[in-house]
């Protein structure tokens, strides 16, 4: 898949099916539109391709109207909407910088300068309920009427549900809040995960598990940083870890702000491997590496202790309850693979 910032790139295919959106999360809806997509392109010969934005419209919104608050909760990374996108079988993705000049754009505009010279589609696939330009003022019959006479193809995509449930990202940023990650797994048709290279930290966790029972070269953590400012899952969690031994490794985790401790205010995931390949990997070897954490299950919510003692406490806590949780999941896991048999 090849990924680029603006249309204004030799390398950018001259024609191509398209979809347009934001893909926050690329849950089971967003899959169904790319498979979609996928069979149209096949069909007419042409490469699929995928127009998003960063920042978030929603974002951009937010922070004209100084109201940070109106932003939405972030689901992935942009690293993690790109791999997810691969993986559906997306064969290029543009990235618009969302601003005042794309913002203020007509939809004739748009259509035109976007849509027709700058990625020559000849396929538009779009959501129900899609609307693009200046205010809003576009919508799919904006669209229909301009493909007639420019030369491309329309047609929309309507509500995709699970169980009488319609899948969209919101569906799945109100999972998340709740804590409900098994909701959220059938939103996303996988469980939520989180990947980044794993970072250098305060080395916190090393003094402050050091006399906790079973912990006796502290709590050591692996770092993942959070880009955006609002994820959409806070909390302490038990995970998986992938990426860094031929076998995923549990873990407890912690994604949010830190609240106990002095850097409070970015957004950190922190993972404590409950099984550190020490053989594969060393002390050591985490660092650098590009890590992927599943989400599996939320313990409890993020709070602020008076001192590092209650807080060694309550990582203990956690780690015995994410040992437990993760003991029965592997047990279930083993289940269902022994009935597929």
């Amino acid at each position: 898949m090849r990924v680029f910032r603006g249309f204004h790139h030799p390398g950018i295919a001259p024609a191509c099916a398209l979809t347009i959106g934001n893909f926050d999360g690329v849950h089971r809806g967003h899959q169904a539109m790319l498979a979609l997509l996928q069979s149209e392109a096949r069909h007419r010969g042409l490469p699929t391709c995928v127009l998003t934005f960063e920042p978030h419209p929603r974002d951009f919104f937010a922070a004209r109207a100084g109201k940070p608050e109106l932003a939405p909760a972030r689901i992935a990374t942009l690293r993690d909407k790109l791999g997810e996108l691969e993986r559906c079988g997306i064969d290029q993705v543009v990235i618009l910088r969302f601003d005042e000049t794309l913002a203020s754009l007509p939809p004739q505009d748009f259509i035109r300068q976007v849509l027709v010279e700058g990625l020559g589609a000849r396929y538009v696939l779009v959501g129900d309920d899609f609307r693009f330009g200046a205010k809003r003022q576009g919508d799919y019959a904006t669209l229909d009427a301009a493909g007639q006479t420019k030369g491309f193809d329309v047609a929309r995509m309507m509500s995709y549900e699970v169980h009488g449930l319609r899948v969209s990202s919101s569906a799945v940023r109100e999972a998340l809040a709740a804590g409900d990650m098994v909701r959220a797994a059938a939103l996303l048709g996988r469980p939520y995960g989180i990947s980044g290279h794993v970072t250098h930290g305060r080395k916190l966790g090393r003094q402050l598990g050091e006399s906790a029972p079973g912990a006796a070269d502290g709590f050591r953590t692996l770092n993942l940083r959070f880009p955006h400012d609002k994820p959409a899952a806070h909390g302490i969690f038990a995970v998986l870890v992938h990426g860094l031994a031929p076998e995923p490794l549990p873990g407890v985790a912690s994604l949010g702000n830190r609240p106990t401790v002095e850097d409070a205010g970015r957004v950190l995931l922190e993972v404590h491997c409950l099984e550190w390949p020490e053989s594969e990997l060393g002390p050591e070897g985490g660092y650098g590496k590009l890590a992927r954490v599943e989400l599996l299950h939320k313990l409890r919510d993020e709070a602020r202790y008076d001192g590092l003692d209650a807080l060694t406490a309550a990582i203990a806590a956690d780690t015995e309850a994410a040992r437990a949780f993760l003991a029965t999941h592997a047990a279930q896991r083993r289940q269902t693979t022994r009935d597929r048999i």
